[in-house]
C-alpha cells in the first residue's frame, strides 16, 4: 500500500500584476515541501476574493496593483480572514507606504530584492505569526515611529475585535482563555495578537499589556 503524501502545512495566495512574478513564486515555493500556493491574483481585489474563499495561512501581496492596491487589500483581508497573515513583497519602500501597510495589518514587509532563502524564511515565520522586515524597511519604520508621524494614536487603528483582545491581554488572559471568552478559535486569537503587536509597534504581549494600562484603555 502506497503511503499517503502529507498535505503542505502552509497554504498561500499570491497577488502581483506581473505574471512572471507569480509564476516565479509558484516555481520557488512549490519546491518547498511544506508550502502550497492555492491561487494567484493580478490585483488586490481578486486577492481579497481568494482569501475569502480559501482562508490561506499567508497572503503575499504587491503594493502597486490595478483595481485595488496592496494596502487596501491588506485592510480588507484582515477583516474577512483575520487568521491570514499578510506579507508585503514589493519594490516600493517609501516611509509613508511602509507605515500605511503596517497600520492596515501587514505582518511583514519585504523588498523584491530579498533573497529566495529570506523570502521562504519570512513565509514560514508569518505562518507562525512572526514578523519579518527587509533592513531598509525596518529603518524607515523606526524613523516613522521616532517622529510619531501619526494622525491618531496607534491603538485607534485597532479593529473592535483587536481592541477586545488587547484589553483581555492586559487583564492577564492567555490565548486559550481569550478564545474561550470571545467564542473564537485560538489560532484566530494568535492572529489578532500578531496584528495588535504590528499596529502598536510592539514586540510581545507584555509590552501590549503595559501599553493598554499606560494609555488607560481599560477605563475607556
Amino acid at each position: 500500500m502506497t503511503p499517503t503524501k502529507p498535505s503542505p502545512s502552509i497554504t498561500l495566495i499570491a497577488a502581483d500584476d506581473h505574471g512572471v512574478v507569480c509564476r516565479g513564486l509558484i516555481a520557488l515555493l512549490s519546491a518547498e515541501g511544506d508550502m502550497q500556493i492555492l491561487a494567484t491574483a493580478p490585483n488586490g481585489r481578486q486577492a481579497v476574493t481568494l482569501c475569502e474563499e480559501f482562508v490561506p495561512d499567508v497572503a503575499l501581496l504587491d503594493i502597486v496593483m490595478p483595481e485595488m492596491d496592496g494596502i487596501e487589500a491588506t485592510r480588507l483581508i484582515k477583516q474577512i480572514s483575520p487568521r491570514t497573515n499578510i506579507v508585503i513583497l514589493s519594490s516600493v519602500e517609501t516611509e509613508q507606504t511602509v507605515v500605511e501597510a503596517t497600520q492596515a495589518g501587514a505582518l511583514s514587509y519585504l523588498l523584491k530584492d530579498t533573497t529566495p532563502e529570506d523570502l521562504i524564511a519570512a513565509i514560514r515565520a508569518a505562518a507562525l505569526g512572526e514578523s519579518s522586515l527587509s533592513p531598509r524597511i525596518a529603518t524607515k519604520l523606526m524613523a516613522a515611529v521616532a517622529r510619531r508621524q501619526f494622525d491618531r494614536a496607534p491603538h485607534e487603528e485597532l479593529s473592535e475585535r483587536e481592541t477586545q483582545v488587547l484589553l483581555l491581554i492586559a487583564q492577564g488572559l492567555s490565548n486559550a482563555l481569550i478564545a474561550d471568552k470571545l467564542g473564537i478559535g485560538e489560532k484566530t486569537v494568535k492572529s489578532h495578537v500578531s496584528n495588535i503587536l504590528s499596529k502598536l509597534y510592539l514586540t510581545d504581549r507584555t509590552q501590549a499589556a503595559a501599553y493598554a494600562w499606560r494609555n488607560r484603555l481599560l477605563t475607556e
